[in-house]
């Protein structure tokens, strides 16, 4: 496959899936800026814009949740916005046009077409709802209507590595305002976890359960560990060398020693330094990234994504 078809379907991939898992932090956070009072906004929004990549200049004295709507909903010019990532997926599908299903192209093209360039306050629930529903009407007419083909393998590659992302900023923002954090609850629901929580633990979320069922649990498919695996399986079948010492895939070397470290590290220890160990999470997808960049596409410059999560 050509390097430029095949970034292109990695990136429709990844900025697909950080639309979605954009829309379902902001609707979490926002939503707990209006139902609990003793937040301080300020704090709230910076260390969020922070977690997103997305700082606010320190000069300016107040960060209010409008400026955080702005900045990561509808900003087309912010790599870490809703509107940005929306744009560029039907970007890359132009790019990818031989490719793309015309299904895929019609609804990425409708979906940057009706992106709204401001949101009124009252919308805004409506607004999350709509980004999530479009990411997966996108990713569902992928998965239904494509050959398990170097096309899918990109595609899928690039989304299991931007939700690895995702959910290890969505972890990190548990302890974002201390005790005014969103509860583990609020955080499941937010992932589309809580009624599979249920069926698995049978009780009401504890933060050793939650942490565990989000990070470790391999058959719940928005976990840290199913979507490294699902890249892990990506990446095999993109470039299925046996090596007979070790790892020679530098992509799979980074993985896999992410994915070791929390598979094997006692889970009490995981939540005592969940921001630390997320921060590592994301670290390793952004090396992963880079070791795809260059081996599968050595012309081009990789898309903006940035900051860490602090």
């Amino acid at each position: 496959m050509l390097s430029r078809i095949a970034e292109s379907l990695f990136w429709i991939g990844r900025y697909i899936e950080r639309s979605d898992g954009t829309a379902r932090i902001l609707d979490v956070h926002l939503q707990l800026l209006l139902e609990d009072p003793w937040i301080d906004e300020d704090t709230a929004c910076r260390s969020l814009l922070s977690v997103m990549g997305s700082a606010w200049p320190e000069n300016i004295d107040t960060v209010r949740r409008d400026d955080v709507l702005a900045r990561l909903a509808v900003d087309r010019m912010n790599p870490s916005s809703i509107a940005y990532s929306l744009t560029a997926a039907r970007e890359n599908a132009r790019r990818a046009r031989e490719i793309v299903s015309t299904e895929l192209w019609e609804t990425l093209n409708t979906t940057n077409s009706r992106m709204p360039r401001r949101l009124q306050t009252e919308k805004v629930h409506e607004f999350f709802q709509w980004t999530r529903e479009r990411a997966a009407l996108a990713i569902g007419i992928v998965d239904s209507s494509t050959n398990r083909d170097e096309a899918w393998q990109f595609f899928t590659l690039g989304r299991s590595i931007e939700r690895t992302d995702m959910t290890a900023r969505l972890l990190a923002t548990r302890s974002l305002t201390e005790v005014s954090g969103p509860s583990w609850t609020t955080i499941l629901r937010s992932c589309g976890a809580y009624e599979a929580y249920l069926r698995t633990y049978r009780g009401m979320p504890s933060a050793r359960n939650a942490a565990e069922f989000l990070l470790l649990d391999r058959l719940f498919p928005r976990s840290i560990i199913f979507s490294i695996q699902r890249a892990e399986d990506c990446m095999s079948a993109i470039d299925p060398r046996a090596d007979r010492v070790g790892h020679s895939n530098t992509v799979l070397r980074a993985l896999g020693q992410i994915r070791n470290d929390l598979e094997y590290r006692p889970i009490s220890e995981i939540l005592s330094e969940l921001p630390e160990h997320m921060q590592r999470v994301q670290t390793v997808t952004r090396e992963a990234s880079e070791a795809i960049r260059s081996r599968f596409f050595p012309t081009q410059a990789e898309p903006s994504w940035i900051g860490e999560i602090s």
